[in-house]
């Protein structure tokens, strides 16, 4: 590798270069391989592997590799993504469950929703512009290969397409300490489900969009327990909610 390769890789690290070239990194023989499989578009892979060959792989050693690398250990395996465009569109959100991620800024919560919504069979995620970047090297390893099935769109107002999407026909959920049971509420299989940032939970200009308020309850109620849940796994509750009542 060149000084400027090394230099261009180890940039990528930073989101507004991520932005401006519009290319992230993915590192690890299993994600890079899940990523080839895909249609996402590969413009470089770096590696330490001799089998693995291919017009834009290059063969680098392991001391070039922990240089370049944005993990606190190296792997094998290290890809220039690029991209993908996707567009968002309320109409394509009708008939199904989607993820509203109000702030959530903590890249391991923000991968591990990405993953769970691989998991419930949830395509489109919703973000505001204060949630963790969706390519931050942290955040892509987190999503486990679910970041190449899972369309993430940031939006400039969710509040405003929560409105939007209420006119639409959309029932609007959103988990707050003093919704309602989620066991008891009706729950319908499709509508946006917002969940709020790690401390302030759902902002106001978002919680007056909701049209159901839901609780994940503590057992048993009168116990005494932690103030609340971690948003990932918050999720993960409530999405397995969901689907069950399916």
């Amino acid at each position: 590798m060149t000084k400027a390769e090394i230099q261009f890789v180890r940039s990528l690290a930073d989101k507004r270069t991520r932005d401006q070239e519009q290319l992230f990194i993915a590192e690890g023989s299993k994600l890079v391989e899940e990523i080839i499989a895909s249609e996402f578009a590969i413009r470089r892979i770096y590696t330490t592997r001799c089998d693995l060959k291919g017009a834009n792989v290059e063969l680098i050693d392991v001391r070039e590799m922990e240089r370049i690398s944005q993990l606190k250990s190296a792997t094998d395996t290290l890809a220039i993504v690029e991209q993908p465009r996707h567009t968002l569109s309320i109409k394509t959100l009708c008939g199904r469950l989607t993820i509203a991620l109000d702030g959530v800024q903590n890249p391991g919560n923000m991968g591990t929703i990405i993953r769970l919504a691989d998991w419930f069979g949830v395509e489109d995620i919703i973000c505001t512009k204060e949630c963790a970047d969706l390519y931050n090297p942290k955040v892509v390893q987190a999503t486990m290969g679910a970041i190449l099935r899972v369309r993430v769109h940031y939006v400039d107002n969710l509040a405003t397409l929560l409105r939007e999407a209420h006119t639409a026909g959309l029932n609007i959920y959103g988990t707050l300490l003093d919704g309602n049971n989620i066991y008891n509420t009706e729950l319908e299989p499709s509508g946006i489900i917002v969940m709020g940032n790690e401390g302030r939970g759902v902002s106001k200009e978002c919680r007056k969009e909701l049209t159901h308020k839901l609780l994940i309850p503590p057992y048993p109620a009168d116990a005494p327990t932690s103030e609340s849940l971690n948003v990932a796994m918050a999720t993960g509750i409530i999405l397995a909610e969901f689907r069950r009542r399916q």
